[in-house]
């Protein structure tokens, strides 16, 4: 069994759940896309020995863009914020405490932001690690080839440089004080066509 056969969902119910309503309403590359993110962040954190929730950054990785579907996106807050919100009234759902549902709605609230102290927030640190690896390419020397090959014939993109730079002009155009509008501003165009993974090989800038 190989290392990404450990890692595509934990066994328990909240999970199963979450998996199957971000399955119901993301398309397919965005879909893929979390489920990438979950393993990038769930790998690394093994990797460097970092304790964290499974299940909590699971659920937080399915729903982290989930404001970005047109049924739960929001005309009036940024999408990590619309996200957590949505995520939290799943949560309530599934039976988790409000302190719990705090927390996962704090892990995509900031996934977004700036790096996250992995003291002080685990799952927040590992989520937007993973997040910034698979749409921008940051940190892609975290994995080697094999592994990241072995993601992508798992879980392949799927044209997701083009839907997801979509979504973020539109939701820059609608909200220009957002953090999809500050993303658009900095140039996101141009460091997603530098992501590696969206290459066509599965090499680093610094290979041949």
């Amino acid at each position: 069994m190989s290392v990404v056969d450990h890692l595509v969902i934990p066994d328990t119910a909240a999970s199963s759940a979450a998996l199957e309503v971000a399955a119901a309403y993301h398309s397919a590359a965005l879909l893929n896309h979390s489920h990438r993110v979950y393993i990038w962040a769930a790998a690394y954190g093994s990797q460097q020995g970092i304790r964290y929730d499974t299940e909590l950054l699971f659920t937080a990785a399915m729903f982290h863009d989930i404001s970005l579907v047109p049924e739960f996106d929001s005309h009036t807050v940024s999408f990590e914020e619309a996200g957590a919100h949505v995520a939290r009234v799943f949560a309530a759902g599934a039976g988790w405490p409000s302190e719990r549902r705090e927390r996962l709605g704090e892990v995509i609230a900031g996934h977004m932001g700036p790096d996250v102290d992995v003291a002080d927030d685990p799952e927040g640190h590992l989520l937007s690690r993973a997040a910034a690896l698979d749409i921008v390419g940051k940190n892609i020397d975290d994995f080697s080839p094999a592994f990241r090959a072995e993601v992508l014939q798992r879980y392949p993109r799927l044209g997701l440089a083009d839907e997801f730079l979509a979504c973020f002009q539109a939701q820059a155009d609608r909200k220009p004080g957002s953090s999809a509008a500050r993303a658009i501003q900095s140039g996101l165009a141009v460091r997603m066509a530098a992501n590696p993974l969206d290459a066509g090989s599965e090499h680093t800038p610094d290979e041949n």
